[in-house]
């Protein structure tokens, strides 16, 4: 069986864009790994409508990757910050990419924008497709892509 004859209905990719594959989505998640964590913060610094921000907050919390923390600010009622999930940070190395690919093939400019560092060495951090003994930074012409043992055949 070759991948143009697999179902795509349990792909984890598609499985991964219906939850966090719309722009708001994932600006929201990018805001939140950088220490943005109020309602308000997100709203100003992203720049969206309310109503957006309050469903994709909703979406993101019930899918584990923000967690809502309550907080009350002293004369105000209790609002939430939003704090990344072990499975929200799982989804870092996804914006690093995004953003390393921006750099490269947008009009981001020559600088960055968000200069992510090593902290021990103090290198620019880069990600890149390795195999799970260590072996890359590899290109797609060093891989193999065929279906797995999870691939059910088109009906």
């Amino acid at each position: 069986m070759e991948w143009r004859e697999t179902s795509t209905e349990n792909c984890p990719v598609q499985l991964t864009l219906d939850v966090v594959g719309e722009k708001w989505t994932l600006l929201i998640l990018r805001d939140a790994c950088n220490g943005v964590r109020r309602f308000d913060e997100f709203r100003r610094h992203i720049g969206m409508p309310e109503a957006v921000l309050s469903d994709r907050l909703r979406k993101l919390t019930a899918a584990g990757i923000l967690r809502a923390v309550p907080y009350r600010e002293p004369g105000s009622r209790s609002r939430n910050e939003y704090r990344v999930t072990r499975k929200g940070w799982d989804l870092w190395p996804v914006l690093v990419a995004l953003k390393q690919w921006g750099e490269a093939h947008t009009d981001a400019g020559p600088e960055p924008v968000l200069d992510l560092r090593h902290e021990e060495c103090g290198a620019p951090v880069r990600v890149g497709v390795a195999c799970e003994r260590g072996h890359g930074p590899l290109s797609p012409v060093e891989v193999t892509a065929r279906p797995g043992p999870g691939a059910r055949p088109l009906p």
